[in-house]
């Protein structure tokens, strides 16, 4: 159990990210920042009153400012906002890229050894905006979209299948958007390679709709997006780190060479343990994969250049 982990942004994702941070016994207190005055400590105060039900006795607090944040071993960092009708993706890229600049300058302000999570959106880039603006090595500034992207992924295959999610093994890599990777040549089930189960019929249309499985929430919300999976995937990774689980998860990642591709973020193979990255598994994939992996990176690549 950490000592204190702070979520910045108490939107949907970040409110409920809190929420599973003290349900899952993860830190003896949790901070919630955001801009909006009253919102941060009104949730927080709900979400506190909810642990002698829940059964944990963490202390859940907001805050309009990042006092309460000081000396936080982590953070999940959530602010952001959505595309609005008229903007263009510069000027969502531009304009997220400030807020998570903003964040990054607070966190290392008062919290220079924190690791950080990042979940704002668009994620890769936002990755590299925090590491630009906080000046942590990689270890401690990575992004959550794979797990997030595997977990749609396995949904959608063990339905096909009609087994337990629990036997679906698997990881989709790359950046996070309509350019992901998903991993079919390393997808099993209980070890049972899922191209022995599954014709590519029925395999690349789960392939495309873990793809869009952002896009598919938003279209039913209309004016929301997706925030319970991204909230829990976020705190699988908290978990892993706060436990030093040495869970190996896809997630964004900055790469130095590994997978022929230097200078970006992106989705690989990651261990987190307590020091938060703690190394990149290099494994061996597919020509058409390595190909589609690099297609993703130049994609956010371009994105990262208007960082």
């Amino acid at each position: 159990m950490f000592e204190k982990i702070t979520v910045v942004g108490a939107g949907n994702v970040g409110a409920t990210a809190a929420q599973r941070i003290a349900e899952k016994h993860l830190a003896r207190t949790v901070v919630m920042v955001d801009v909006a005055e009253g919102i941060p400590q009104g949730k927080a105060l709900d979400q506190w009153q909810s642990g002698p039900v829940e059964g944990f006795d963490a202390r859940v607090v907001g805050a309009n400012d990042y006092e309460l944040a000081a000396g936080s071993e982590l953070f999940v960092v959530t602010a952001g906002i959505a595309r609005k009708p008229g903007m263009s993706r510069d000027d969502l890229v531009k304009t997220n890229a400030g807020i998570v600049r903003s964040v990054g300058a607070e966190i290392k302000r008062v919290a220079p050894n924190a690791i950080v999570i990042v979940v704002s959106n668009p994620l890769d880039a936002m990755c590299f905006a925090m590491r630009e603006a906080t000046g942590f090595p990689k270890e401690r500034v990575i992004g959550m979209a794979g797990v997030l992207d595997t977990a749609r992924y396995r949904t959608f295959l063990a339905d096909a299948l009609q087994v337990s999610v629990e036997d679906i093994q698997a990881m989709v890599l790359g950046g996070h958007g309509d350019t992901m990777v998903p991993l079919v040549s390393y997808t099993t089930v209980s070890g049972i390679p899922v191209t022995q189960l599954l014709s590519a019929e029925v395999l690349d249309p789960i392939v495309d709709r873990a793809r869009n499985g952002g896009a598919e929430i938003v279209a039913h919300l209309k004016t929301g997006s997706a925030y319970y999976a991204p909230s829990a995937a976020a705190v699988q990774m908290v978990e892993a780190i706060v436990l030093d689980k040495k869970r190996v998860l896809p997630c964004s990642a900055w790469l130095e060479g590994e997978f022929g591709l230097t200078g970006v973020y992106c989705g690989v193979p990651c261990v987190l343990g307590r020091k938060g990255l703690e190394r990149i598994l290099t494994i061996t994939l597919t020509d058409a994969e390595r190909t589609a992996l690099h297609a993703s990176a130049e994609a956010v690549r371009s994105i990262q250049a208007i960082v």
